[in-house]
């Protein structure tokens, strides 16, 4: 008789809000002067992937960067979204990190480790076991405080300015960022937008206004909800359930599969290794189309299993597996048989989808097909902008579906910072300038 392994749910309960000894060089909220008309690089985006790609240009040398996020801290719309949803652990192992990666440096490992006496007994049982070499689960705490610590060494948080850029527009010798009222030009930019969430197909309700008692899993939850139907077969989804049933409600569960899909990551670890990223290079376009529709399919931690299994047992989670929606209303749900599942609120996580650059740089250098940008695959530059490099979700065609995760950032970190570092080297003085060559 084989046993099956199924982690304790108390993994998930991990504390918020605790108090990290940072550097004192930790600097406030993002800058709201005025930014510097030139520099080397521009990064559009300070969330994990941007913070990478500061950290590593750091240890290159290039130190005339400028960051541009729409919020107010590196990392805070990552945040924002992980506290939206009441998420206390990460997917993502301790050797994930957005630290710089070759170079001696405080790595999330250590981190932890410096912050022992501040951990709780179950997550110093998962800082063990990432020392064994075996599957750990990080606190987002940890993983928060960290990302702070690379903020502040890095001096990230210095360079960053409070703007939405809104324009990326390539030249022969340049590229100017427009962002808010302000116009940078750099010799080199870097997008790290990160991923959208996915909106509700086209014919689920009439109009462009999402239905009264209807929201997406990164808006905020209302209070009072009695009966609550969840859309979605992902970690969002578990985690609206889990807030449901620990808030005293009735769930429905709604997802098209025929059966829950728990994984302790999103995509397969072997694309996480050099040996699996060789398997995604080595065929063809159509290949690799099959194997992000193969791979990237929504899945649950394991730890949620206990306790939905639980709550589907005792007859407070409702789950309609196999169906399709066709409808979303006002507390109601549509199924393709004919049925509709009716509760006080709709809660969607449909997933999300890479920010490509499309709405920032002109189509024509994008080049998107079938959702992908063209890029270079060793520099993961945009082919028809070599000056212009996508980190993150992005770059899935390029490196596999490992991409949109934390580790996959370090990997394109490493191509793109080498090639950023390299012509910043060999480059020559760049002068500041508002006229925009052609592609």
């Amino acid at each position: 008789m084989s046993t099956v392994f199924v982690p304790e749910p108390h993994l998930l309960d991990s504390p918020r809000g605790r108090d990290w000894p940072l550097p004192t060089a930790l600097g406030g909220a993002a800058r709201l002067d005025e930014p510097p008309r030139t520099a080397d690089a521009v990064i559009v985006g300070t969330g994990p992937a941007g913070l990478a790609v500061a950290a590593a240009l750091w240890h290159h040398g290039v130190r005339d960067v400028v960051l541009f996020d729409r919020g107010t801290r590196p990392c805070g719309r990552f945040f924002d979204r992980v506290d939206t949803l009441g998420q206390r652990v990460l997917r993502s192992p301790y050797e994930h990190h957005p630290g710089a990666e070759g170079y001696r440096d405080c790595e999330l490992l250590d981190f932890a480790r410096l912050n022992w006496a501040r951990l709780t007994p179950v997550e110093r049982r998962e800082v063990r076991m990432s020392q064994a070499g075996h599957r750990s689960v990080v606190p987002v705490d940890v993983f928060e405080a960290y990302c702070r610590q690379v903020a502040s060494t890095h001096r990230v948080t210095e360079r960053t300015w409070q703007a939405t850029v809104h324009a990326v527009l390539p030249g022969k010798n340049s590229v100017t960022v427009c962002a808010g009222e302000h116009e940078v030009s750099a010799r080199f930019v870097v997008l790290c937008t990160g991923e959208e969430r996915r909106k509700a197909p086209d014919g689920w309700w009439p109009g462009p206004e999402t239905p009264e008692g209807v929201r997406y899993w990164d808006e905020r939850a209302p209070g009072g909800v009695d009966e609550l139907i969840v859309v979605g077969a992902g970690l969002s989804a578990a985690h609206l359930v889990a807030n449901g049933l620990a808030g005293g409600a009735k769930v429905h569960w709604v997802f098209r599969e025929t059966g829950e899909r728990y994984q302790c990551a999103d995509v397969n670890s072997s694309f996480f290794r050099p040996e699996g990223r060789t398997r995604f290079d080595s065929v063809s376009w159509e290949d690799r189309l099959g194997l992000m529709r193969a791979f990237r399919r929504a899945s649950v931690m394991f730890e949620f299993r206990p306790g939905l299994e639980r709550a589907e047992a005792n007859g407070r989670l409702v789950v309609h597996r196999g169906q399709a929606v066709t409808g979303v209303g006002t507390g109601e749900v549509r199924l393709a048989d004919g049925s509709a599942v009716h509760g006080d609120h709709v809660a969607l996580a449909l997933g999300t989808v890479p920010w490509i650059g499309d709405q920032l740089l002109p189509e024509e250098v994008v080049g998107a097909r079938d959702g992908w940008p063209d890029l270079d695959e060793r520099s993961l530059a945009y082919c028809r902008a070599p000056r212009v490099f996508a980190v993150g979700a992005a770059a899935g065609m390029a490196l596999g579906p490992a991409a949109r995760n934390i580790d996959g950032h370090r990997v394109a970190t490493a191509r793109v910072a080498a090639a950023v570092a390299h012509g910043v080297q060999r480059g020559a003085p760049l002068a500041a300038s508002k006229a925009v060559a052609g592609v």
